[in-house]
């Protein structure tokens, strides 16, 4: 089973925003070389959830796992974006896809915020 992580936000009507998410999919895709990689915006920019899904499938997925790439479990990440999710799904019966829990509370993500605040060294 061939899988793809596909990530997905928000999306914005500001460009610089919305490629940022590119920039996400590049830095997992160094992280996990041959794990197939893609980007969707639940609204308002492309490619959309269902480009996505389709773009997986062409690489040769057969397995999508999507991921909401935002902080909180709130409606877009446990509503929306999974609905829109198994829609797309629907064009391509013969794959099997999951959505994951959104960013939320981890360790790692306290040491982002230190970093961006320069508090991550001992004396700091």
């Amino acid at each position: 089973m061939s899988k793809a992580l596909l990530i997905v936000d928000h999306g914005s009507v500001r460009d610089e925003a919305n490629r940022m998410l590119e920039g996400v999919a590049e830095i997992l895709r160094r992280q996990r070389p041959g794990l197939i990689v893609h980007i969707a915006h639940m609204e308002l920019a492309a490619p959309t959830i269902k480009d996505g899904v389709a773009a997986c499938v062409r690489d040769g997925a057969t397995e999508v796992i999507v991921h909401p790439y935002m902080l909180s479990p709130g409606r877009h990440a446990t509503s929306d974006i999974p609905a829109l999710a198994r829609e797309a799904a629907t064009d391509f019966p013969n794959i099997t896809y999951s959505v994951t829990d959104p960013l939320g509370l981890h360790d790692k993500i306290g040491e982002v915020v230190l970093e961006r605040a320069g508090l991550l060294t001992p004396d700091a």
